[in-house]
């Protein structure tokens, strides 16, 4: 996310609450007969042409479900709280059209929540501080047949938060359901990385090699252990922008692939001065536009225009307007829709474009996007394998 800082440092203490835990069936290794093909190409290439052992698939593959997490409390998020929560809910129940959602709240929270986002979604009781799934459940990956979840030590994006509950969702979520735990010394957030389910990953650097997360660890050592626990063989830097927002610049409000060895790049509002937003998408498109895949492929590059500022109907000194932070279901995109009708409405053909065969699904999330966020940052997708 790329606004201004007060992104979540609206959010002040938050309260703690119980890890009580409900029925909830993951099925972390079971297939998903969605009937959907996997992308050419799905197993990224490691030296000498053999397929990696361990593979972080891209977004597009299929799902097994989506898990999203219900926004706790009015000290968070102040009188915002019921405009969020709509929100949330409005975005569980339009993916949970097309692919099985399950939503973590608070035990005490269960019902509302349930009763707001309708029978279509899984509410289970999971203790979260807030909504950014994308932040604090592991990251998962595919190894020997099976699903195993990478735990980034979420720290609350540099200890910028308190994190009492959501510092713990990952390892109880992979406790509490049997899915291998990979540890890692790495602090990060599943926001930070982006991948073509091909051995590439793209990562701003300012948000992983930054010492209030990784302190003493030079990029080198960081990308070293990325190969590692991801089993990527490629890692595409961009600088991005340090304590301008609590993320410290996630790639996924800046740059996505859309399909092997294409990318979309956020570009600003023509006329829109220059800030630190634009500058990074200017170092990034400098970066991408010279850079190779994993597989050797250069990189094709998409802009993608935000809206423009005065036709949106969305307001707030940290609101997120660009197109970027979408999420790639199983049979369908979800997208923002900002209210700058023409913007839209190019934002969901260039979808079409690289997404035929699914369903382009623009969702209102003005008080999610007022927060610092979008549809990527709440959501978090987990394979399905076969």
């Amino acid at each position: 996310m790329t606004n201004a800082l007060p992104r979540r440092t609206l959010l002040r203490s938050l309260a703690g609450a119980g890890l009580g835990v409900g029925a909830l069936t993951l099925g972390l290794t079971a297939c998903d007969p969605t009937g959907i093909e996997d992308p050419e190409g799905a197993v990224p290439p490691q030296p000498g042409g053999t397929p990696g052992p361990r593979r972080f698939g891209a977004e597009w593959d299929k799902h097994l479900r989506t898990v999203m997490s219900w926004p706790a409390s009015e000290s968070v998020w102040g009188d915002q709280l019921a405009d969020v929560r709509r929100d949330v809910a409005g975005l569980a129940q339009a993916i949970a059209a097309r692919e099985p959602v399950v939503l973590m709240a608070r035990p005490e929270q269960k019902d509302a929540a349930q009763k707001a986002c309708g029978s279509a979604v899984e509410v289970v009781p999971i203790a979260v501080d807030d909504l950014w799934a994308r932040d604090t459940l592991p990251v998962f990956v595919e190894e020997g047949g099976k699903v195993k979840g990478v735990d980034f030590n979420f720290n609350g994006w540099g200890g910028k938060q308190q994190r009492g509950n959501d510092s713990k969702v990952a390892r109880t979520v992979l406790a509490k359901y049997g899915v291998e735990r990979i540890e890692t010394r790495l602090v990060a957030e599943g926001g930070s990385f982006e991948t073509d389910g091909q051995g590439t990953l793209m990562v701003t650097e300012s948000s992983v090699v930054n010492d209030n997360r990784n302190p003493g660890m030079s990029r080198d050592q960081v990308e070293a252990e990325l190969r590692k626990v991801l089993g990527v063989t490629k890692v595409i830097w961009l600088a991005g922008v340090k304590g301008k927002d609590i993320t410290d610049a996630h790639v996924d409000c800046l740059t996505r692939f859309v399909a092997p060895g294409v990318v979309l790049l956020d570009q600003a509002f023509p006329g829109t001065p220059p800030d630190v937003w634009s500058r990074s998408a200017d170092q990034a498109r400098s970066v991408l536009k010279d850079a190779t895949d994993a597989t050797g492929r250069k990189l094709q590059v998409v802009e993608l225009q935000q809206p423009d500022p005065d036709r949106i109907t969305g307001r707030g000194d940290a609101f997120v307007s660009s197109y970027m932070n979408f999420y790639i279901g199983t049979k369908g995109v979800y997208l923002p829709k900002f209210g700058d009708a023409r913007a839209d409405e190019r934002a969901q053909q260039i979808m079409k474009q690289y997404f035929p065969g699914r369903e382009i699904v623009p969702v209102k999330i003005d008080a999610i996007a007022a927060g610092g966020g979008g549809i990527h940052c709440a959501t978090h997708d987990i394979p399905a394998l076969g």
